[in-house]
């Protein structure tokens, strides 16, 4: 593929890009405007061009190749724990649950324990459960209940969360990502799990220690309410089934049956005051299911059209070393994860390619796959529309782009992964 139908292929993510900057500079300077509207409108004028520049095909198949993509199977999965996500969380609320957890963390943990605390909790569920989704379902609304009662940084305590929940992502046994890097690699989950903590738990252990700093001036509320036991039972029961490892949507349809059945019974609401709690739910993660949906299609365009085949061939073009090896490697997964929106895919995508480059120039398969999994949920981590950060976002209130920068985790395990290759360590896998 020629270098200028590369470009064309990839303009659409570009152009995503470049209003995506456009946007949160003109919203720092006019804070009333709405940074979601923003990334809604960024998304739908690069999904026109998307499809304006798809030459060679006519209009009609342009529109299926997008539609395909805004209604893949992976992403239709994302979109209902979506809607159920939205329905748990406002009956949730409404019958008081979300206030009687934080009254009940409150009363457990000192103040300036509470960053830390929330950051050890996602990274100690996310490692049980091994899955992202998971942990920020369960805990970013309790996060944004602790931030409320204590005055914390809103923002800061939802990226705490998202943080932590890639940690078991990129080391849990039982995550997807986990499971692909070792099966297209070729090598043991153990030995892949031994050499992905020597490089990133020393990252989990500062950034711990930042949040300790960062807390340590949290005041605690002048006054904590009883806890309500009763009231804290969904969230202990979705936090115990998800890490008995029952499905996800499962878990959010439980919880969401038992608010309505403990808010009758307390008078929190009646069955209709219940159903309108979940409809309002599921109408507030309207505008992030339009984004993701949008997400996809746009994608789908760029793959259909070669940008991925595109990136794959320039970047592995000039490989003539293990270090430059490695880094192709890192680069192919971020650049297709940025692609898909999905690390589990771009891993699969470029599993195969890895692994050859891999063993043609020595790479320890063991460290190809702590690669290509580090650097995916870096990545993951950090965009605007994967479908982590918009659950987080539509949970707490947030624009995706008001948490992104202070998601200090995922940057620092790419920053230690990045420095595992340049300085070859781990030394015995190097």
């Amino acid at each position: 593929m020629s270098n200028k139908k590369g470009l064309l292929a990839l303009s659409p993510l570009i152009l995503l890009i470049a209003l995506i900057a456009l946007f949160t500079g003109y919203s720092a300077e006019e804070s009333h405007k709405d940074t979601s509207l923003s990334l809604t409108v960024a998304f739908m004028i690069s999904s026109i061009y998307a499809v304006a520049i798809s030459g060679g095909m006519p209009i009609r198949k342009r529109i299926d190749t997008y539609s395909r993509g805004a209604g893949a199977n992976n992403l239709m999965l994302m979109l209902w724990i979506y809607v159920l996500a939205g329905a748990f969380a406002a009956s949730a609320k409404a019958m008081g649950a979300v206030d009687a957890t934080v009254n009940l963390a409150l009363s457990l943990l000192p103040a300036s324990m509470i960053l830390p605390g929330l950051f050890l909790a996602a990274c100690f569920i996310s490692l049980s459960i091994g899955t992202s989704v998971g942990t920020i379902v369960a805990l970013v609304p309790i996060a944004a209940g602790l931030a409320h009662s204590v005055d914390a940084n809103l923002a800061l305590t939802v990226a705490i969360i998202v943080g932590g929940a890639y940690f078991g992502d990129n080391l849990s046994f039982i995550s997807d990502t986990t499971v692909v890097a070792t099966q297209t690699q070729g090598c043991q989950m153990s030995d892949k799990f031994r050499v992905n903590a020597l490089i990133v738990i020393p990252a989990a252990i500062i950034i711990l220690i930042i949040y300790g700093i960062l807390g340590a001036g949290t005041k605690a509320p002048t006054h904590i309410d009883a806890v309500q036991y009763m009231k804290v039972l969904p969230y202990i029961v979705v936090l115990v089934t998800a890490i008995a490892g029952m499905n996800v949507m499962a878990v959010l349809t439980l919880g969401s049956i038992l608010c309505g059945i403990i808010g009758i019974i307390d008078g929190g609401y009646d069955i209709f005051g219940w159903f309108s709690a979940m409809g309002n739910g599921v109408i507030g993660m309207g505008e992030l299911i339009i984004i993701a949906m949008m997400a996809g299609g746009m994608l789908e365009i760029i793959r259909e059209n070669g940008g991925i085949d595109f990136i794959i061939s320039k970047i592995t073009a000039h490989v003539n070393s293990k270090r430059g090896a490695e880094l192709s490697i890192a680069a192919l997964v971020s650049m297709v994860n940025i692609c898909t929106a999905n690390n589990t895919v771009a891993i699969l995508t470029v599993g195969n390619i890895s692994k050859k480059i891999g063993d043609k120039f020595g790479v320890d398969n063991r460290k190809a796959a702590s690669i290509l999994d580090t650097f995916s949920c870096t990545i993951q981590g950090l965009i605007p529309y994967g479908v982590q950060m918009l659950l987080a976002a539509g949970l707490s209130g947030l624009s995706p782009l008001d948490i992104i920068p202070y998601l200090y985790y995922p940057m620092a395990i790419g920053l230690a992964a990045l420095f595992a290759i340049l300085f070859r360590y781990p030394r015995r896998f190097s």
